[in-house]
Order: structure tokens, then sequence, then C-alpha cells
């Protein structure tokens, strides 16, 4: 799979909104980063197009409305976000974000349960190699 361009963290912003509501219209986006940000709705519409130039949304025009909606599903939309921190900001290296989760972040049962079975799937890929 090619990786996509990177985005700033505004974009991000915009893009974790959409995702996280399965889809948006630019006045949508326009009104929270209003409330949020201060931003206008032509602030939202040229995030919206660079973000849908870039591959990250799609757009469908309904009702005479376009609405935007992720291209990728909202949990490789956080991995994406998650392996461009990683590689831009930490280098590649994951230790300093396990470092954090281990020292910093409040981790409930649920996701310390996930945590554990990742790291069982890391040790088991390891036994393969």
């Amino acid at each position: 799979m090619s990786r996509k361009p990177s985005i700033g963290r505004a974009e991000g912003e915009v893009l974790r909104f959409i995702a996280e509501r399965g889809g948006a219209t630019v006045t949508e986006v326009g009104d929270h980063l209003a409330e949020t940000k201060g931003q206008t709705r032509n602030t939202a519409l040229n995030m919206m197009e660079r973000l849908r130039q870039k591959g990250f949304l799609d757009r469908e025009k309904i009702d005479g409305l376009y609405r935007y909606t992720s291209a990728d599903s909202k949990g490789r939309i956080f991995e994406g976000f998650v392996e461009d921190f990683v590689d831009t900001m930490l280098g590649g290296s994951v230790a300093p974000l396990v470092a954090y989760l281990g020292t910093r972040a409040e981790v409930d049962d649920k996701q310390l349960e996930q945590l554990r079975r990742l790291v069982k799937s890391l040790e088991e890929g390891r036994d393969d190699a």
C-alpha cells in the first residue's frame, strides 16, 4: 500500500471530525471550526478540498450539497496518524511512545487488554521469523 502525503495538525483535526461522524458537509465542518478555532467556512472548504486532493476524503453530491467522507476507515486513519507521528517525530522508534504509555497515559482496563494482545501478537510474529 502506498503512503498518502502527510497532513498538518489542522487538516488532521478536520479529517478526524469527519471520520468520527461518518461524513460531513462544508457547513458542518465550518460551524465546528468557527466554534472551536474561530475559523471561517472558507477555511473549512479549503482544507477539505486539500484533503480530497491528497486522497484522504471522498466527496458525493447529495440533494445539492457535497458530503465529504473519509476515504479510509476511522481505525486506519488513526493508525496513519500514529505511523506518521512515529516516523516523523520519533525517527521511527516506538520506544518513546511505549515509555509514554507506561508512565503518563491513563489506560483503562479495556485498552490495557488491547495492548497485551498486541504485545502477544508481536511476540508471536518474532517467533515465526
